[in-house]
């Protein structure tokens, strides 16, 4: 037969089935008369002949199958059946249907939202062209490790010295006030070198890049929108290219819109771009703001330049000072500089967590799979006599293996069916547990290839193997007690690696107890927070905004149940990090970074920041000589065993000298887990300039949706056209702090729980098929005089041996597991033996529930029974 025609018969049997089956009689049939014909050409009598050619054909079922092997009708139709005959059994068997698909859709679905959250993050390359060539420049501390930011004339003595880097870009925050016939809004942007998206390798899809000509101070005022901006605020217009916008009172040139899609991951909220046009005329003057170390650098290599050697381009120009550059002492990059991926720079925080979270859902999907297959043994073990009938009726060995898998299969699909749905919700609510600066979170969906690694990971379930003619022997323990020791060795690698996920939990937990018990050198209650922005003609000068500052705090302090306000240029835990050079008088120009804290006097009352010597500020500081308060760290540091009060220091841009008249608890800034970081407060007036941007802190007995329309209202009275924004409570800001540790907790968690409970229903499965199997031995024992209790002790010690191994190989799999949350823990060693202890006690404590059951039934076999069932 051509193939072409077995092909049509194989989609008749699909869409034609009574017509494929008749055909398939009538070839029987038709081979029935031909054989009986030529028996009566022999002189066989009818009757005889009909029954000689039978037996020669042999079983007509036989003779059908063997029919339909001739050709695709045979797989497909084969295979159809199977498929039928199992849905069936597994409709029979409710209870293990159930289980089954729960457990992987539980394996399937987790593993899939994870590697879903995870791959976009860790694994995919970047979506730039030549991703890898990207790059980060920052500068390098004496430890090694890379400073926060650097300042622009190390951009420029790059950019003028490299030979490594087709494209170098510095670039910062921009967060504009656009205006127009619609409500002011604030925009979330940048301020970037001319060769910022060059270095990225996307360009505008509309209109043209910056002119690197204009990056220049008293430049033209250009801007390129991103397209969600265009489309929302514009109405998709193409004729944007060329018009004028009105940003901060003023007027920018739009000479681009980026791509639909473009993924900006050093700042994913930005929506506008303009040029950062520095003058670099006062960078040999150390009284400059330009040495500010607040920029961050990009670049791309250029083609065939390796990492390595792009290392030692710029350390060899860190080492080589030269007169055409000069360096003020804190702006020095003695240790030359840190250049790394971009992908390396935007994922270094929560790496460690992500490859935690990694570890265990994998370790969960190997508790899933163990278990399924736990469950396919203890059905196979309950159905040997139905395999072993139909090997006796005719069935091949191939043609039982092939029923079985099918029916696996079955269960598979039915399991990665709900494992997909629940796939897709976890990947939504990842999206929302997740931390907001988790860097690609816009690039997290559900990945096909996720679910089917996750599918295809099931291992094999259990098919026909050994005698099958034994399993006809009741009497025959051989088959039954090998697949209760392969059983049992799974339920040991069950509670094993269910051990590792409690300790992991276990550990995060008293980690995050520990980190939220820290002492953040605030009092966060009754605190909130406001983000004030000055921008436009409004504020020619400085004593515009200093102006509007006093003028604005004065008015927040009226508004109905104020207690107390204050402003600072930088508030703890928000993110903010600025940072200038800080030098003793003593020290001979020696400096070190330390945070800015420019603020209003009754700052530290408004956040309950304590005074440990000297004073605060008050009104004298306004127009009086140069003063600062340093914090606790600080003095420590710079002032063992005498008295600071009184001493003086040079900060920041100025080389005046200032008066230390006060000393402050330390405040954590970045985050909880951070110590001893050194800070300086100055009146916010004695600052060498206005900051545009200052943060208000009001503490108040009401709460914050009361408070806040009061506030705005009451800077609104100031100026209509000044935005607001970042409002937060400081307990908010103190919750979030901790977000990555939180979202690897709660994540530990979950995998724990479900780990315990797979574990649970392991233990509880062997247990029962073991009471199933010797009900016979447990009815002679009880029926020679076995107590109930020395029967239940029997079957629950059984139980906890195999808790017991699988406990004592989990605490080992655990203590080496456990390095990958070291960059998670705080104040929390990895061996931690109270977590150990508790953990273990808990598994024990499931596993005592879990062995009562059967323990219990084995105890009330009645021996009379037990004996007539055998």
């Amino acid at each position: 037969m051509s193939p072409f025609r077995q092909l049509a018969r194989g989609l008749r049997v699909l869409f034609r089935r009574g017509a494929a089956d008749r055909e398939v009689s009538e070839e029987v049939q038709q081979y029935l008369e031909e054989s009986t014909a030529a028996f009566l050409a022999r002189g066989f009598s009818p009757e005889e002949a009909r029954r000689a050619a039978r037996m020669e054909m042999g079983s007509a079922t036989a003779v059908r199958e063997e029919i339909r092997a001739q050709g695709w009708e045979d797989a497909i139709a084969t295979l159809l059946g199977d498929v039928r005959h199992g849905l069936r059994l597994l409709r029979k068997s409710p209870g293990f249907t159930a289980v089954s698909i729960l457990i992987l859709a539980l394996g399937i679905g987790s593993s899939t939202a994870i590697f879903s959250a995870v791959n976009p993050i860790l694994f995919e390359p970047l979506p730039y062209p030549d991703a890898g060539r990207v790059t980060m420049i920052s500068p390098r501390r004496d430890d090694g490790s890379k400073a926060g930011g650097i300042a622009f004339g190390n951009v420029r003595e790059l950019a003028q010295r490299q030979e490594a880097f087709q494209a170098l870009a510095a670039f910062r925050l921009w967060q504009p006030t656009l205006t127009g016939p619609a409500e002011p809004e604030r925009l979330e942007g940048q301020r970037v070198g001319a060769g910022y998206f060059r270095a990225l390798g996307v360009l505008p899809a509309l209109g043209s890049d910056f002119d690197p000509a204009e990056d220049r101070p008293k430049g033209a005022n250009l801007a390129i929108v991103g397209d969600g901006l265009w489309r929302r605020r514009f109405a998709a217009d193409r004729g944007i290219v060329g018009r004028l916008v009105t940003l901060d009172d003023d007027s920018f040139q739009v000479v681009g819109v980026m791509p639909p899609g473009f993924e900006n991951v050093l700042a994913p909220s930005a929506q506008i771009w303009t040029l950062l046009q520095y003058d670099e005329s006062h960078l040999g003057d150390h009284t400059s703001r330009e040495w500010g170390n607040h920029l961050r650098l990009v670049g791309r290599l250029r083609p065939g330049v390796s990492m390595e050697r792009a290392r030692g381009d710029v350390d060899a120009i860190a080492r080589k000072s030269i007169a055409a550059f000069a360096r003020p002492s804190w702006a020095a990059v003695e240790y030359g500089f840190v250049v790394r991926s971009l992908q390396d720079d935007v994922t270094e925080s929560v790496r460690p967590a992500l490859l935690a979270v990694l570890g265990a859902v994998i370790v969960l999907l190997l508790i899933a799979c163990v278990n399924v297959t736990n469950l396919i043994l203890a059905r196979g073990a309950q159905r040997r006599s139905e395999l072993a009938l139909r090997a006796a009726l005719g069935a091949s060995r191939w043609r039982v293996v092939r029923q079985l898998l099918t029916e696996s299969l079955v269960l598979a699909l039915l399991g990665g069916a709900a494992g997909m749905a629940l796939a897709a919700w976890g990947v939504q609510a990842l999206v929302a547990l997740s931390p907001h600066d988790l860097p690609r979170l816009a690039a997290i969906r559900l990945d096909g290839r996720a679910l089917a690694f996750a599918v295809g990971s099931i291992p094999a379930f259990h098919g026909s193997r050994g005698d099958l003619r034994s399993a006809l022997q009741q009497g025959s323990g051989r088959t039954a007690g090998g697949h209760q020791t392969t059983r049992r060795a799974l339920v040991v690698a069950e509670v094993a690696l269910a051990l590792v996920l409690l300790v992991g939990a276990g550990l995060l937990l008293r980690s995050l107890r520990r980190l939220f018990a820290v002492d953040p050198g605030f009092d966060s209650r009754g605190v909130l927070t406001l983000q004030v922005q000055t921008a436009g003609r409004h504020f020619p000068d400085d004593a515009a905004r200093h102006r509007f500052f006093a003028e604005a705090l004065e008015a927040v302090r009226h508004v109905p149940g104020v207690a107390s306000a204050g402003f600072t240029a930088q508030l703890p835990l928000s993110g903010d990090a600025d940072g200038y050079g800080v030098s003793l008088e003593s020290d001979a120009g020696e400096s070190e970074a330390a945070f800015r804290y420019a603020v209003s006097g009754d700052y530290f009352q408004t956040m309950g920041i304590q005074l440990r010597a000297g004073r605060l500020f008050d009104d004298r500081d306004a127009q009086g000589p140069l003063v600062v308060v340093i914090n606790e760290s600080f003095a420590r540091r710079k002032f063992a065993g005498r008295g600071p009060i009184g001493e003086r220091l040079r900060f920041g841009p100025s080389a005046e000298l200032r008066t230390i008249v006060g000393v402050v608890a330390d405040v954590r800034q970045l985050s909880l887990a951070d110590t001893g970081s050194d800070a300086i407060y100055l009146p916010a007036r004695q600052w060498p300039w206005a900051d545009r941007v200052l943060t208000l802190v009001v503490r108040s007995h009401l709460q914050a949706p009361a408070l806040v329309a009061g506030i705005r209202k009451a800077i609104w009275s100031i100026d209509k056209d000044q935005p607001i924004a970042r409002i937060a409570t400081m307990e908010d800001l103190l919750a979030a702090s901790a977000s990555e540790r939180r979202f690897a907790l709660v994540l530990f968690e979950a995998f724990g729980i479900v780990a315990l409970l797979l574990a649970a229903m392991g233990i509880y499965g062997v247990l029962s098929g073991s009471v199933a199997e010797r009900t016979r031995e447990i009815g002679i024992r009880s029926a020679l005089g076995a107590s109930p209790g020395g029967i239940l002790s029997l079957v629950v010690r059984q139980g906890f041996a195999l808790t017991a191994l699988g406990a004592a190989i989990g605490l080992t799999a655990a203590i080496a597991a456990s390095q990958a949350l070291v960059g998670l823990l705080f104040a929390v060693s990895r061996l931690d033996p109270l977590t150990y202890v508790a953990m273990v006690a808990l598994l024990l404590v499931v596993s005592l529930v879990a062995c009562w059951m059967p323990a219990w039934r084995a105890a009330r076999v009645d021996p009379a029974i037990a004996l007539r069932a055998e």
